[in-house]
C-alpha cells in the first residue's frame, strides 16, 4: 500500500471520457479547496492516489459546470492507469522533485551523460514522472547527433533495464530492422515467414509509425492481431518459430514507446535514439543476430552514402559494445517500394507477393528476398552467394505464404485489410519519362489522406523511375476514409506537382 495523506478530504473520481492520447490529465474546478490549500494551478504536476494505485498527472482547471463540487475528472489514460470506477476516493499531493531533470538540463547544455544518468532519466519517464514537455526536452537534447556511441550504448542499456526481457534459451535468434524513410518498404512481413519456413527462430516485434504513413505493426494490424502478451508471443513462436507483433504491448523497452509518442508529435527521429530504440527492442526480445537495412536516397531519411556509413558505423560500434552480432546493408532508397503507401495498401502488396500473384510488385519481392538471403548467409545457414536463391525458392514454392497464414492464425486471426471508400486519381499531363519520385512528399500525401490513423488511407503508386508515361495515364490514386482528408491530400498534390518529375518527350522534326 502506498502513502495516502490522511489529512486531506478525498475527492470523488469521475470518468470524463476525454482522450488525451497517452498523457495523464486530471481536471479540478477552479474553486476546489484542494487547489487553494495545496497551491495547485493549471498545468501543475500532481501525485494522484487512489486506495490501490498512484500516478503523476498534469492538472487542468475547469471554470464551467463540467464537475460538481468535490469531484475530480480524469482523462481516459489517467482513468485506465489508476484502474478507477466512478466515485472512487482520490487524494492529491505534491510529487517528490524529479531529480533526473538535472541530467536533462546538463544534456541540453551539451554535457555527456553516463549510464547512471540515463537510467535515472529513463526510469522516471517509464514511471510517469515526466510530462510531455520534459520528454520533449530530453528527445531534443539528444537529437542532431548529440549522443556519442558510448552514450548511445548507455541509453540502450538503460532502456533495456527499464522493461521486460525474453530469453529463448537458443544460440540463434534472428531479427531485422529498416531505419525507415522509404514509403512502402514493408519487407518484414515477407522476410519473417521466409526465414521461419527455413527453420529459423524470429520473434519479430515492430513499432507503429513515428513520422511515416505506416509502421510494420500498423500494416500487420490490418491482417491479424498484433497486441500479444509475452505469454502469447512465446506460444506463437513455440508453435511457428516466429511472430509479427507490436512491441508496445509487451513492455519490451517501454521507454521507447513513450519516446516515440513524443518524437511523432515533434516529427523528429534522432539517430542516437534511433539506434538505442532499435537495439534495445532487439535485445529485449532475445535476438542474437540482427540485420539492419539502411535505404539511401536524396529524399529518403538517410540522404547520402557518407551519412549512411556514419550511421552504420555507430550501429556496429554500439552492437559490439552490447555483445550483439549485427550486419548493416545499405540499399537503394531513391524511390518508394511496392505500390501501396499506408497500412492496408501495403498489406495488399504483401499478400500479392506472398501469394506469388502476377500483379505483385516485383521490387518489393526482390528487396525482401535480398534481405532474407543476406540473413541466411550472415548466420551461415547457406553458403555465401546462395542466400537469395534460397529465399526465392521458399517464397515461390508457397512455403512462405503457408507459414505467414499459420503465424496469423496462431496470433488469433487472419482477415482481409479494409478498402477506402473515397479515391482520387492523379493523371499525367504530358508524355515522357519518370526521372524522380520524392519519397518525403509522397509520404506526406499519404499522411494527409489519413494514414496511419485511418488504416485504409494512403497512396497507391503506379509508376517507377524510368517508366515511360503518356497523357491521361494514372500516376497514383489517393485513398481516404473521408472526403475532408481526401481534399487535403489532393490540395497538397496540386501544390507539389514535382513530387513525380517527368521529363517530356522531345519532338522529332522531319
Amino acid at each position: 500500500m502506498h502513502f495516502i495523506p490522511e489529512r486531506m478530504t478525498p475527492l470523488k473520481a469521475l470518468r470524463l471520457g476525454i482522450d488525451t492520447h497517452h498523457e495523464l490529465i486530471i481536471y479540478l474546478r477552479a474553486d476546489c479547496p484542494v487547489c487553494r490549500s495545496e497551491g495547485f494551478s493549471a498545468m501543475s504536476r500532481v501525485l494522484v492516489s487512489s486506495e490501490e494505485h498512484h500516478a503523476i498527472a498534469t492538472l487542468n482547471i475547469v471554470t464551467g459546470d463540467l464537475l460538481k463540487k468535490g469531484q475530480i475528472g480524469f482523462s481516459e489514460p489517467a482513468w485506465q492507469r489508476l484502474y478507477l470506477q466512478n466515485d472512487n476516493p482520490i487524494w492529491l499531493s505534491h510529487p517528490k522533485p524529479v531529480q533526473s531533470m538535472s541530467y536533462v538540463r546538463a544534456k541540453v547544455y551539451g554535457h555527456k551523460l553516463d549510464e547512471i544518468a540515463f537510467q535515472s532519466i529513463i526510469n522516471d519517464i517509464v514511471d510517469g514522472r515526466y510530462a510531455d514537455v520534459h520528454v520533449a526536452a530530453f528527445v531534443t537534447a539528444c537529437g542532431d547527433k548529440n549522443l556519442s556511441n558510448d552514450e548511445i550504448t548507455a541509453l540502450t542499456h538503460a532502456m533495456i533495464k527499464a522493461g521486460s526481457t525474453i530469453d529463448w534459451n537458443l544460440p540463434l535468434v534472428v531479427d531485422k530492422h529498416c531505419v525507415g524513410g522509404l514509403p512502402g518498404n514493408r519487407t518484414t512481413p515477407i522476410i519473417v515467414p521466409i526465414l521461419a519456413a527455413c527453420g529459423l527462430t524470429m520473434p519479430k516485434t515492430s513499432s507503429r509509425a513515428i513520422t511515416s504513413p505506416a509502421g510494420t505493426a500498423d500494416t500487420m494490424e490490418t491482417l491479424t492481431n498484433v497486441c500479444l502478451s509475452q505469454d502469447m508471443m512465446r506460444n506463437v513462436v513455440k508453435q511457428q518459430g516466429a511472430c509479427l507483433a507490436w512491441g508496445g504491448s509487451m513492455r519490451l523497452s517501454p521507454a521507447d514507446d513513450l519516446l516515440i509518442q513524443v518524437e511523432r508529435a515533434l516529427d523528429i527521429d534522432s539517430e542516437g535514439q534511433l539506434i538505442a530504440s532499435v537495439l534495445s527492442k532487439k535485445i529485449a526480445a532475445g535476438a542474437t543476430h540482427v540485420l539492419i537495412d539502411i535505404p539511401v536516397g536524396t529524399t529518403a531519411k538517410i540522404r547520402t552514402p557518407e551519412a549512411a556509413e556514419q550511421l552504420a558505423d555507430s550501429f556496429r560500434s554500439v552492437a559490439k559494445n552490447l555483445g550483439l552480432s549485427l550486419q548493416v546493408l545499405l540499399s537503394d532508397g531513391s524511390q518508394p517500394v511496392g505500390k501501396g503507401i499506408g497500412p492496408a495498401l501495403e498489406a495488399y502488396d504483401i499478400l500479392a507477393v506472398l501469394q506469388n500473384r502476377s500483379d505483385a510488385p516485383q521490387d518489393l519481392k526482390k528487396r525482401a528476398c535480398m534481405l532474407a538471403g543476406t540473413m541466411l548467409e550472415m548466420i551461415e545457414h547457406v553458403k555465401p552467394g546462395k542466400g537469395l536463391a534460397k529465399a526465392q525458392q521458399v517464397l515461390e514454392n508457397g512455403g512462405a505464404w503457408r507459414k505467414f497464414q499459420a503465424i496469423c492464425y496462431a496470433q488469433g486471426e487472419f482477415h482481409i485489410p479494409p478498402i477506402a471508400p473515397y479515391r482520387y486519381n492523379i493523371v499525367c499531363h504530358t508524355s515522357g519519362t519518370v526521372v524522380s519520385i520524392d519519397n518525403r512528399k509522397l509520404a506526406q500525401t499519404a499522411k494527409l489522406a489519413g494514414a496511419p490513423a485511418d488504416p485504409e488511407a494512403g497512396v497507391e503508386l503506379f509508376v517507377k523511375i524510368g517508366h515511360k508515361v503518356s497523357i491521361n495515364q494514372i500516376l497514383l490514386t489517393i485513398h481516404a476514409a473521408n472526403i475532408g482528408e481526401l481534399n487535403y491530400a489532393v490540395e497538397f498534390l496540386e501544390e507539389h506537382k514535382d513530387m513525380i518529375l517527368i521529363e517530356p518527350e522531345k519532338e522529332v522534326r522531319h
